[in-house]
């Protein structure tokens, strides 16, 4: 086979893949100017990138066919960047969905979108990075990193990653990260899509605290037999936020919650879960170099506009 025949080849075998996957790939129209991209995950259900519905009411989705329909917002979760959308007369899903499971570093993806009425948009690119679970900067759990690099171009957050076999690996979006796109995968979006088709929410846990971390002298902590290299020091309290409430103060050092050593922001933001939300943990912290006990009751992060 000469070079020739074999990007022929190439190029009509993406052309395919983009041609069956792009039915799932819908408009949608939350904010003015360019309209975001989505997918069409269940009967009746669309799925889309929360930081790119600008509005709650008046929302509607454009498909593939031509047609377009009023969508309900179902609920939204900023920490995962996920917000699911009911759409009346929407049938079944019929693109296949895959786990990233298989997805390695140098594989071949498309981005798909739809940002606008017309036809859809593909960015051809690879995966450059995949790692484990991680917890987005808005406080959301993702079950695995999938890192692209690849063009994207206004309308894409929301759209489908989609594989070399035509299957929807993710959804991606450039709102869970300041330096790159990344995909939400499917385990993550299924699961977010069901809890806000039972609960219409996520709770997320939060202290009512602007922290930044600070490492401790060794001879203090040699001093309080702490077991960490630090901890994280208030620089704010929100008025009669969980912090304040339990006795927290501006220059406090949150060394250990519930019996977790702290050492960073991103390790108090990991005890924030949904299922500690309301409950009473202990809290070891130091104030002018004395060890303090203090009890926070986790609150509920508020939802925007709340």
């Amino acid at each position: 086979m000469t070079a020739s025949s074999t990007l022929s080849s190439i190029s009509s075998e993406l052309a395919a893949t983009v041609e069956r996957a792009s039915p799932a790939v819908v408009a949608v129209n939350a904010r003015t100017r360019i309209a975001a991209s989505g997918i069409h995950w269940r009967e009746g259900i669309v799925v889309t990138a929360e930081h790119t519905l600008k509005r709650d009411e008046e929302i509607t989705v454009s498909f593939a066919d031509g047609r377009s329909g009023s969508a309900t917002l179902v609920g939204r979760d900023p920490g995962s960047d996920l917000a699911v959308l009911r759409v009346a007369d929407l049938p079944e899903a019929t693109t296949p969905f895959a786990a990233a499971d298989s997805l390695k570093v140098g594989h071949l993806v498309l981005a798909i979108a739809r940002p606008g009425e017309g036809g859809p948009s593909a960015s051809l690119g690879t995966v450059s990075t995949i790692s484990g679970p991680w917890r987005t900067w808005r406080g959301g759990q993702i079950d695995r990193l999938i890192r692209l690099d690849l063009n994207f171009y206004p309308g894409f957050s929301g759209g489908a990653l989609v594989d070399t076999a035509g299957q929807i690996v993710g959804l991606t979006t450039a709102g869970l990260s300041r330096s790159a796109v990344v995909a939400v995968p499917v385990s993550t979006i299924e699961r977010t899509v069901d809890q806000l088709l039972a609960t219409g929410r996520i709770a997320r846990g939060y202290l009512g605290i602007g922290m930044q971390p600070v490492r401790l002298p060794d001879a203090l902590k040699a001093q309080l037999n702490l077991a960490g290299n630090g901890g994280v020091i208030v620089v704010n309290l929100e008025h009669e936020g969980p912090a304040e409430r339990s006795g927290v103060l501006i220059g406090d050092v949150l060394v250990a919650i519930d019996g977790t050593t702290i050492d960073d922001t991103d390790d108090v933001l990991a005890l924030l879960s949904p299922e500690r939300v309301g409950k009473s943990v202990p809290v070891q912290a130091v104030r002018g170099g004395q060890p303090v006990a203090l009890t926070i009751t986790i609150g509920e992060r508020p939802r925007r506009g709340g």
